[in-house]
């Protein structure tokens, strides 16, 4: 006997950074401005031997985001993201960030001039997988998600990193480096070099 499936399409708009270490920790900053659960921030990190590591603000966050990415461990705790004259910093639990970005890349320059409304629209982000793919090896624009979801990311803006620092439980993680491996927390990496990027993510869910 069938089940009839009803799908919801969430939108969110933001920033997201791409950051490795010397340690070998990755660490991927989520900072939304808009989502169905208002303005928040929340971070990925990949240790060296593979332990994925979520922290999120709240309850209602930390399932949604566990519920589309493979973590091992999630944490509710708070996070916040200061941002002045280019540089970020970020207290998140046991993790202390900052970095500061650099000159607009020649790709995030063509970026800029995508309009958001574009940018919105799955069509738009399965039509610049292929390129995504072959630019910026490890990086995707569409895939499949957690719970049966379906993700599809719209790039509107691209900046280097070019500073890093960060401790977790005190410890430094060491010097900026590549995002190497890439992280494996969906269907998709982040660039490879250090990288702040302006995004918007739709997530289509299926439920019953």
């Amino acid at each position: 006997m069938s089940r009839a499936v009803r799908r919801r399409t969430l939108r969110s708009e933001g920033w997201i950074a791409g950051l490795g270490t010397a340690s070998g920790t990755r660490i991927v900053l989520g900072h939304w401005q808009r989502s169905p659960f208002g303005p928040f921030s929340d971070v990925m990190l990949e240790h060296p031997d593979g332990e994925r590591l979520l922290l999120a603000p709240t309850r209602q966050a930390a399932d949604f985001i566990a519920g589309t990415y493979v973590f091992d461990t999630v944490r509710v705790v708070p996070v916040r993201v200061g941002v002045a004259d280019g540089t970020w910093t970020v207290t998140a639990g046991p993790l202390r960030l900052r970095f500061v970005t650099g000159r607009r890349r020649p790709l995030g320059l063509l970026l800029r001039a995508v309009p958001g409304a574009l940018a919105r629209r799955p069509a738009w982000s399965a039509l610049t997988d292929r390129p995504a793919r072959l630019l910026m090896p490890g990086v995707r624009t569409r895939g499949s998600a957690g719970a049966g979801r379906r993700e599809w990311y719209g790039a509107r803006d691209l900046r280097a990193v070019r500073a890093v620092t960060a401790s977790l439980d005190g410890v430094d993680l060491g010097a900026p480096a590549p995002v190497e491996p890439p992280v494996r927390f969906g269907f998709g990496s982040v660039p490879r070099r250090p990288s702040l990027t302006r995004i918007t993510t739709t997530v289509r869910l299926a439920t019953g």
